[in-house]
């Protein structure tokens, strides 16, 4: 029998017992006791994805144990509340304000809650398989491609936590008031979920640096080229501005800006500029060719082709949407 990895999220249901093993979950599921109260929100925008919005009280401390049934990749942003996870005889803290990008091997897992807290968690689960995908597309099919089991090296959990950034508590934040007032479509929920997953990819899978050819030095000088870049994002130098400015040749400039951030350094710039607009234009305060214009691009139509490109969207679509008041949304 072929074991799919939203039974994961099942077993989890059932051992917080808010289901029995004989049912379904269901989209959005209540509950209360004298242990727990609240709730847990359920969605899949398509097959290789399921999103869990958990909103949910403990009035003792609780123990929870479960087995994963399948190998997966699970993404979650910690909003309020602190929990432990233990896995194979290590214990991790969750803490709130923070995003865990964890590799699970089937194992046995232990959540333990604390009495009096409340939690609010975004949950964004993805199987192995659409993990690998996302890494061919980012550093090309091959041997230097990056996939799971180069990941969690044998061992059977690795986890990778960093505090949530600004762009993304703005996302999440919209996402979760679409949700609550039932004005996010299937298609607006996956755009916006890809957009976190491969946020989140990039902060925590970027290539290390070789520690021998490059010295602190030059790590530090490749830093301060970064910082140029974002803050001259309208106008930036050139690379052989951008090189004799922090003090360091070209070769080294390109070759450790690939190693340390995973691209080349106008591919890195390309990429900000994108997250910025889509920030922008999630604001709703300006247009698209003021949000293209804001960072760098001269024409708007190769600002929407370059964010339809990354996004599978066109800025306008994005605009339309969050331009407007929830109540005024209309499906797209």
């Amino acid at each position: 029998m072929k074991v799919d990895f939203h039974q994961n999220f099942n077993h989890f249901y059932h051992a917080f017992e808010i289901l029995n093993l004989q049912e379904i979950p269901q989209d959005y599921m209540a509950f209360q006791s004298s242990v727990k109260d609240g709730a847990i929100h359920r969605l899949s925008p398509r097959q290789d994805l399921e999103v869990v919005v958990s909103d949910y009280s403990f009035y003792k401390e609780h123990r929870m144990d479960m087995l994963t049934a399948k190998p997966m990749v699970e993404i979650s942003f910690c909003l309020q509340g602190t929990r432990e996870v233990q896995v194979s005889g290590c214990a991790y803290e969750i803490t709130a304000g923070t995003c865990s990008l964890q590799f699970i091997e089937q194992v046995e897992a232990s959540f333990l809650f604390n009495k009096n807290e409340s939690y609010q968690m975004v949950g964004i689960g993805i199987p192995v398989s659409t993990f690998n995908h996302y890494m061919d597309k980012i550093d090309g099919i091959g041997e230097n491609s990056l996939n799971f089991h180069k990941v969690i090296k044998g061992t059977s959990y690795r986890l990778f936590q960093e505090k949530i950034d600004a762009i993304d508590t703005l996302i999440l934040k919209q996402m979760l008031h679409a949700i609550a007032a039932k004005k996010m479509t299937n298609l607006e929920l996956e755009y916006t979920v890809l957009q976190l997953i491969m946020r989140t990819f990039q902060t925590f899978l970027s290539h290390p640096i070789n520690q021998t050819e490059f010295s602190n030095s030059d790590r530090e000088k490749i830093r301060q080229a970064h910082a140029i870049i974002i803050e001259n994002m309208m106008n930036p130098p050139s690379l052989m501005e951008l090189s004799r400015l922090i003090g360091l040749n070209d070769f080294k400039l390109k070759k450790g800006f690939k190693e340390m951030f995973g691209t080349t350094v106008f591919g890195y710039l390309r990429e900000k500029r994108l997250e910025k607009a889509s920030y922008l234009l999630q604001n709703g305060t300006m247009n698209v060719t003021e949000v293209a214009n804001a960072v760098g691009y001269s024409n708007p139509s190769h600002f929407a082709e370059a964010f339809k490109g990354k996004y599978g969207i066109n800025p306008s679509e994005v605009l339309k949407k969050f331009s407007q008041p929830f109540t005024e949304r209309s499906n797209l």
